[in-house]
């Protein structure tokens, strides 16, 4: 039995599916977090959270890193870790210090910074010739707006180390840019209490379809689980509104999109202890990439690939960061396709009725879960604002996406915000 450190958590899926895997794989674990309420918050009346269900739960500061590596020094002398890991994109380079500094396995710390920042991720991944986008990087008014005129509109504006698609817009002239530069002046600090760089990264809008590409890296090798396609709407905001594993592309667009993550990841030095989703633009001159984040995908992608391989991302997760080779063998699941469609919120109001009906009991649904009558809604700006979900798959091929999409109707003609 293996005794891990989890270092704060997002509150979804991951938050879920990683104690299960810590569980399941006959470990245990100590959570450390700044606030309990967080959490308890997150979870449904009068069940209890499963981090919270830990051997130990432990509060410190998390966002002070200077002060809490001497405090993880002492628990460790205490409790013996043997792999510290987070879900949480704020905390993976805490996590990558604190493996550091305890000698336990991870990746290097400047890896898992460069591509937690965006910015560095651009730098560096312009500087090893993998293919981005044109960019700029400025916090003043004069030089961002210059930079804007000089890539040329329309362009995507966002923050640095933002996530969850927070405040990543698409701007076609100097006044949106303003606004949107304006609205991030407004938000210095994130959801997690940390204060944000004053930085806006400007990029060129690439065109073509997005897709991820899901990896394992353990002792210096990257192995490729599969390429996850995925559907954007919401403009100008981008928010992610469906997912599909495997993505339907032609071999030779997956074998592009797969050699620019693997070339992402050695560029960055993310080859050792690192299970990744790497967000790859198929543009008209070649794959492009978005950005590259350190940890399992999001938005339920590890259980999508779960139903139809049968591997287990949250499990290969807990096992790299155990310095363990993980278990990626496929199995027959009796599906070839998996699918996730989101409701996406366009109002604001009070969400009066939302009712599944028949979806919940309809032919290869995987699993329905939407909001209850009685919550605020705002419209989306986001990945943040969902109103639930429909995850579906298909026998036959790479039919589950029109099959969710299909579901997604029949629960929207049941939705009413007043």
């Amino acid at each position: 039995m293996a005794h891990l450190l989890v270092v704060e958590s997002w509150v979804g899926s991951m938050s879920r599916l990683l104690p299960r895997a810590i569980r399941e794989g006959g470990h245990e674990f100590t959570f450390l977090t700044r606030d309990l309420h967080h959490y308890l918050r997150s979870a449904p009346e009068g069940a209890a959270h499963p981090l919270l269900g830990a051997r130990n739960v432990i509060t410190a500061d998390t966002n002070d890193t200077e002060a809490l590596l001497p405090q993880v020094e002492r628990l460790h002398a205490v409790l013996g870790f043997d792999g510290v890991l987070t879900s949480c994109d704020y905390y993976l380079p805490t996590v990558a210090l604190t493996a550091a500094r305890l000698g336990l396995p991870g990746p290097p710390p400047e890896a898992v910074g460069n591509a937690c920042r965006k910015d560095a991720t651009r730098r560096v991944l312009a500087d090893a010739g993998v293919p981005g986008p044109r960019f700029a990087v400025h916090e003043e008014w004069s030089r961002i707006a210059a930079a804007a005129r000089e890539i040329g509109y329309p362009l995507v504006v966002m923050a640095v180390d933002l996530c969850a698609g927070m405040f990543v817009r698409r701007v076609d002239d100097e006044e949106q840019l303003a606004s949107c530069v304006a609205a991030l002046a407004g938000f210095p600090v994130n959801a997690r209490g940390q204060r944000r760089a004053p930085a806006v990264l400007l990029e060129e809008l690439l065109d073509g379809p997005e897709v991820s590409v899901e990896t394992v890296s353990h002792a210096g090798a990257v192995q490729v689980v599969g390429v996850t396609d995925k559907s954007v709407g919401g403009a100008p905001a981008f928010i992610e509104t469906g997912h599909m594993f495997p993505a339907a592309l032609p071999a030779g667009d997956a074998e592009a999109a797969e050699q620019t993550a693997l070339g992402a990841l050695k560029a960055l030095g993310l080859t050792d202890g690192v299970v990744a989703h790497t967000e790859i633009k198929l543009t008209s001159a070649g794959p492009r990439v978005v950005e590259v984040n350190p940890r399992p995908a999001g938005n339920r992608i590890t259980e999508l690939i779960r139903h139809v391989t049968g591997v287990d991302l949250a499990a290969a997760f807990v096992d790299v960061s155990l310095g363990r080779a993980p278990d990626l063998r496929r199995t027959n699941t009796g599906l070839r396709s998996a699918a996730i469609g989101f409701l996406v919120p366009g109002t604001a109001g009070t969400l009066e009725a939302l009712d599944a009906g028949a979806v919940r009991t309809a032919p290869d649904v995987l699993e329905v879960q939407l909001a209850e009558p009685g919550r605020q809604v705002k419209a989306a700006g986001s990945n943040n604002e969902y109103l639930g979900h429909v995850m579906a798959g298909d026998p036959d091929g790479t039919g589950a996406r029109a099959r969710v999409e299909s579901l997604l109707d029949e629960v929207r003609s049941g939705l009413v915000i007043r």
